[in-house]
């Protein structure tokens, strides 16, 4: 299924910057739109001061290339477009070309749900230059929100310590997309359920929800609204409780639970929005177990994020189920990832390649040349040992790691694995993309994997011929 067709019922082959348009148009008029060029998507500094982030979103760029065409509507509105002479921007014979242009490039990527570094490509780009270009604003688009999501949604889950996490974010979601690239996004980074319905279908995700305040204020008291909800739901009953005084409100609920189990069903249990979650819970969860119902499930909600989550639990608050929001469908500490797409070599047709580079006085934002691979090696019990970035243009490898701490780490003899797997060639899907529950599965093998790896000792940096490389190639820029 090709999820982009189902959310948009449109072609987006312009969802892109007008720079990549210009850009593509130069290459055309100077006759270098048809050189091969390699690209790679990276980003450069861990989210939210973490020590990883969960790759996460390519499932949108394999449907967005698998449909890459320009129609007779998108150069229609491109005509349109004028200079700054009100003439037409783009020349005719141009816009024919892409028309007709075929998506043909060779793309490799980190399959969704594996723990990843800074500087580390999460995707390789090969092929046409133009047609490189005119795909990153998507790329970039789909796996920088997506990634990011992942990598919060998993941190809260940790924090959680095994407990059930819902996330409630779509009402303060940044628009339609956002809401829906979120869900699937904190699905794959282990949230169990999502209140988005559209992301429940589309993606098949597992979809939870109660009640708000609106249905108990609609009543003439509490009790009558908890009574009328049990009978339209008495199977699903899950009652929340803080509308008007928090104590009274579960109170109330347990007359509506004993109702429940009298006529046959289960009583989920209780929702807390508002208060204090750890003094409420822990009152809530003896109330419940006094009355006979130590089995129903004490949900809270209420602005929480991983560091609240962590510091309740830490307190000994009796949460069942933790229903994040808006902390985590916008990032809100930290509301874009700042991945990043570098051009790292081009060549002209059967001419040896050529490295490019992006000098930066920040030395964390010059870019690394060649065309790249990530190798991740293990030691003897399965266990990550370093990862090495290397340029498969080089004939020779050796297996040193130049790490970006100044360590330069011997990786002889050990197991290995390359994390950039080919998705397409030559514009042709040859990748079986896994369900969004495999991948989940995944992205929780990947931290049980990284789970004993110290971070601040693991290293991660580059094969040493690329580095020297790279620095041959910042000291003839700079001369």
């Amino acid at each position: 299924m090709n999820h982009l067709e189902t959310r948009y019922q449109t072609n987006l082959s312009l969802l892109t910057d007008l720079y990549q348009l210009t850009m593509a148009y130069g290459y055309w008029k100077t006759g270098s739109a048809e050189q091969e060029a390699v690209f790679h998507l990276f980003y450069r500094k861990n989210p939210f001061g973490g020590n990883y982030a969960i790759a996460c979103g390519l499932q949108d760029v394999i449907d967005f290339l698998s449909t890459f065409k320009f129609s007779n509507s998108d150069l229609d509105y491109l005509k349109s477009l004028k200079n700054n002479k009100d003439q037409a921007l783009f020349e005719d014979d141009f816009l024919d070309y892409l028309l007709h242009l075929e998506f043909s490039c060779d793309i490799d990527a980190v399959e969704e749900g594996t723990i990843v570094f800074p500087h580390e490509p999460l995707l390789r780009v090969r092929g046409p230059l133009l047609q490189a270009q005119l795909i990153e604003t998507f790329l970039l688009n789909s796996i920088n929100f997506q990634t990011l999501i992942a990598t919060k949604s998993a941190r809260i889950v940790a924090a959680a310590e095994g407990d059930l996490v819902h996330e409630f974010g779509l009402r303060r979601a940044q628009g339609i997309d956002g809401g829906l690239s979120a869900s699937r996004a904190a699905y794959i980074g282990g949230c169990t359920a999502t209140s988005n319905v559209l992301a429940g279908k589309i993606y098949d995700i597992p979809v939870k929800g109660t009640h708000g305040h609106s249905w108990v204020m609609s009543f003439e008291d509490e009790l009558e609204a908890f009574e009328a909800y049990a009978k339209a739901m008495p199977d699903n009953c899950l009652l929340l409780v803080d509308t008007f005084d928090t104590i009274k409100g579960i109170q109330k609920a347990l007359k509506i639970a004993a109702i429940l189990r009298k006529n046959g069903h289960t009583f989920l249990g209780i929702r807390l929005d508002s208060g204090d979650l750890l003094s409420l819970s822990i009152q809530a969860r003896e109330l419940l177990d006094a009355a006979g119902f130590p089995k129903a499930k004490i949900v809270a909600s209420d602005s929480l994020d991983e560091y609240k989550i962590k510091a309740l639990k830490a307190k000994g608050a009796l949460i069942d189920v933790w229903g994040v929001g808006t902390n985590l469908v916008t990032a809100k500490d930290q509301p874009a990832l700042g991945g990043v797409y570098k051009l790292a070599a081009i060549r002209k047709k059967d001419r040896d390649w050529l490295y490019k580079i992006k000098l930066s006085n920040t030395s964390s934002k010059v870019s690394t040349p060649g065309i790249l691979q990530v190798r991740r090696y293990f030691v003897s019990d399965g266990q990550p040992f370093g990862d090495m970035i290397w340029n498969i243009d080089n004939k020779e490898l050796f297996p040193l790691i130049q790490s970006f701490d100044g360590r330069t780490i011997v990786t002889n003899n050990r197991l290995f694995k390359d994390l950039l797997v080919p998705i397409f060639k030559q514009g042709m899907l040859v990748y079986k993309s896994p369900s969004i529950h495999e991948i989940r599965a995944y992205r929780q093998e990947q931290v049980d994997l990284f789970d004993k790896v110290d971070f601040k000792l693991y290293p991660k940096g580059l094969e040493q011929q690329l580095n020297q490389q790279k620095l041959n190639l910042i000291q003839q820029h700079l001369l």
